[in-house]
């Protein structure tokens, strides 16, 4: 990375335009082209080790439990046990649970869960694993016996209103009631279940070879733009090793419970020994920010469905798609006008990382912009800061509000940045909260090629300009980031294959397949490698010049403030007054 701006020192045109040759060569020199090449290359080894091999007797399963479904709809006004029932042995189904699917799961499991002991993220004794299964039993036999007496109560509640031929309301809303307190007991039991089911294991094994196996990938992507592979790969161990760490801080108890997660802690590790002891030269090489999260950004595209951003239908595209660019906009132009931020590029970086999705919004950003590695360093430092903040937060603001799922699931999907806090946010405000916000949070993500091609174009017509010189557009394509036309492909193939194989087949073999079983996992490491890499090439003298009055603070909690306060009206409009029809389908 430049020492001055996130991308390369601006080039002629004639140097981008001269030749055909010159632009074929491009496409395996620079690091935008290589980036877009390896994560096509991981997406079409996720498609041939997937696709090919479903579970066993996938569509006789589908087509049996599909029946039931269809019937016990047809039956009662309500979900019924069976309904139920039929719904969970579905959804057990997943190309995720084969033999192989868990061995690579395990090849790119990450650090697992401690409290005390930080060795016990990484290696778990049988004796220890026995231990713990013990001391979570009783709690586990209490919630199995709870779920057994909830199961008979919406059995019989079940069975008075199927006497009444399910005519009548107070029967059928009496059911009703016991069946979702059913399946909120059975929920505890599958929380305490695995709290008494741990095993044994030894990560430490599996680290290594990743290491090397991802060592060897980007430094093959390093050799073929014409550096060297040796180099790259002898540092890329001490790069993995921080990334380790960064994943064993934000699996400790405490860190989880907050929401500090890796890439807070990645930035902070790094940030330590590149301002004591300094960034050795030999680690330097591997130290590649752009090129993991740029890598990693071309995955994040073939997680964005377009099935997904309909399935949630209008109500949600207008709460990310109006409220986002309103903040963006209002946002710049307060940190210019009012604020009188010194540095545009930090400006936008900061506001683009705020009102769209977080880290991936700011690395578009800043390329398009040529912002300095300090401004987006600090653009995502803020962001960690916040995205805590709000995670933990937001559904405790919620709680005190009454505000249905619905509203507060769309309210935290647009506005907590990392698609991690969502779910997690989502998730402790219930199931309807965490669908809607994950959604919401997937439509927002489409923004991160619209943001980088409209800041490019600014940059360009306005900020960049030249008096009397017309913009050209081979300026703004050179300044465009390419890895996010990667990131768009992806999209696109991805959302038709998805079409094209049915909702079902999509959501075994796709979803809970090649991505949830292999890309996203590879993302949230190529993640981890590129915050590590931040501050590992970050100075905090660097900094100095930017906090100057506490102006970027200030800008970051107008704009989440004006955020928060948008989203939640928009949210209540668009669901409860306008698409009311939609909300009470979901």
């Amino acid at each position: 990375m430049n020492s001055d701006t996130l991308a390369s020192p601006h080039e002629p045109d004639y140097v981008v335009l001269e030749s055909g040759k010159t632009r074929l060569k491009d496409l395996y020199t620079k690091e935008d082209w290589m980036a877009i090449w390896m994560g096509f290359l991981l997406l079409i080894v996720g498609l041939l080790i997937f696709l090919p091999n479903p579970p066993a007797n996938l569509k006789e399963d589908l087509a049996k439990y599909n029946a039931v479904l269809k019937e016990e709809a047809a039956k009662a006004p309500f979900k019924t046990i069976e309904w139920h029932n039929a719904s969970s042995a579905k959804k057990g189904i997943r190309a995720t649970n084969q033999d192989f699917a868990k061995t690579i799961a395990q090849f790119l499991a990450a650090p697992s869960d401690w409290k005390d002991n930080p060795l016990d993220a990484l290696y778990r004794s049988k004796a220890s694993a026995d231990a713990m299964n013990a001391a979570a039993k009783p709690a586990f036999d209490k919630a199995k016996e709870a779920e057994g007496i909830a199961q008979e109560l919406a059995k019989a509640a079940q069975a008075a209103a199927a006497a009444a031929g399910f005519k009548d309301t107070a029967l059928n809303e009496a059911a009703d009631k016991e069946i979702k307190a059913w399946q909120e007991a059975k929920g505890k039991t599958s929380k305490a279940k695995a709290k008494a089911s741990v095993k044994s294991f030894n990560r430490v094994p599996y680290l290594i070879g990743l290491c090397i196996l991802l060592g060897a990938f980007f430094g093959l992507g390093k050799a073929i733009m014409g550096q060297s592979f040796w180099k790259f790969f002898v540092g890329f161990f001490v790069v993995f090793f921080i990334a380790v760490l960064a994943y064993m801080a934000e699996t400790q108890a405490l860190m989880k419970y907050w929401g500090f997660g890796f890439p807070l802690w990645a930035i902070i590790f790094g940030l330590l020994i590149s301002n004591t002891i300094g960034t050795p030269k030999w680690v330097q090489p591997a130290v590649a920010t752009e090129f993991f999260i740029k890598t990693g950004l071309v995955l994040l595209g073939a997680e964005i469905l377009f099935n997904k951003i309909l399935a949630i239908g209008k109500p949600g595209i207008f709460v990310a798609w109006i409220c986002t660019p309103i903040t963006l906009i209002l946002t710049y132009w307060v940190g210019q006008k009012i604020i009188k931020m010194p540095s545009k590029t930090l400006n936008i970086t900061i506001s683009a990382d705020m009102s769209v999705c977080g880290v991936s919004a700011a690395i578009a950003t800043a390329a398009a912009c040529k912002a300095k590695k300090e401004e987006l360093t600090l653009a995502i430092g803020l962001s960690m800061v916040f995205t805590a903040i709000c995670m933990v937060g937001q559904p405790a603001i919620a709680k005190l509000l009454g505000l249905p799922e619905i509203l507060a699931g769309a309210w935290m999907g647009s506005t907590i940045d990392s698609t991690g806090a969502v779910a997690a946010a989502g998730a402790f405000y219930g199931e309807k909260a965490l669908y809607v916000a994950a959604t919401i949070k997937m439509i927002q993500n489409v923004l991160i090629g619209v943001t980088a091609f409209g800041v490019a174009v600014y940059w360009c017509a306005r900020v960049e300009c030249i008096e009397g010189q017309t913009v050209s557009w081979w300026e703004i394509w050179y300044r465009f980031p390419k890895f996010v036309v990667g990131f768009i492909i992806a999209s696109i193939v991805f959302s038709i294959l998805d079409q094209n194989i049915g909702k079902d087949m999509s959501a075994i073999m796709i979803d809970h397949g090649v991505l949830r079983g292999f890309t996203r996992i590879a993302r949230e490491w190529f993640f981890a490698l590129a915050f590590t890499s931040i501050g590992l090439e970050t100075n905090f003298k660097e900094f100095k010049p930017y906090f100057k009055g506490g102006k970027p603070i200030t800008l970051y909690v107008f704009g989440q403030s004006f955020q928060l306060v948008l989203t939640l009206i928009v949210a209540y409009i668009m669901f409860y007054i306008v698409f009311p029809e939609i909300t009470a389908a979901i």
